[in-house]
C-alpha cells in the first residue's frame, strides 16, 4: 500500500495516476515543460478544457506539489502565472514518453482531420 498526501493506492502505477491521472493533468504538464505559463495562456493551448475544469486541474496538482502558482499583484490587472516545480519536473521524461507514443500511435491508426 503507498500513501501521498493523505490518499491510499494500492500499487505504484495508482499512485502515478492518481497523480496524473485523467483527461487534462497530462496535457497541462505537457504545455508546462517548456517553461512558464499563464493561465489564459493554457487556455488557448487547451481550448477544449472548460475555465471550471482547467482551474480544478491547476489547483489538484499544486497542492500535489507538481505545479507551482505565482501571483503578480504589484500592479493592476493581477497576474497569475504556473510552472513545474523541481518536484513537477521530475515527470518530463513521462509526459515526454506518453507524448512520444501519442505520435506514434498516430503514425500507426491516426487519421488526418481536415
Amino acid at each position: 500500500m503507498y500513501q501521498f498526501k493523505g490518499k491510499e493506492y494500492p500499487c505504484c502505477a495508482s499512485l502515478t495516476m492518481g497523480i496524473i491521472g485523467g483527461k487534462w493533468k497530462t496535457v497541462i504538464l505537457f504545455h508546462l515543460i517548456d517553461g512558464t505559463l499563464r493561465y489564459n495562456e493554457l487556455r488557448k493551448e487547451m481550448p477544449t478544457v472548460t475555465e471550471r475544469t482547467l482551474s480544478l486541474q491547476l489547483k489538484t496538482l499544486e497542492e500535489d506539489g507538481i505545479v507551482k502558482r505565482k501571483v503578480y499583484t504589484s500592479k493592476p490587472p493581477l497576474k497569475v502565472e504556473y510552472s513545474l516545480t523541481e518536484f513537477g519536473k521530475t515527470l518530463i521524461p513521462l509526459i515526454k514518453s506518453i507524448a512520444n507514443w501519442g505520435v506514434f500511435a498516430y503514425t500507426e491508426k491516426g487519421e488526418s482531420v481536415a
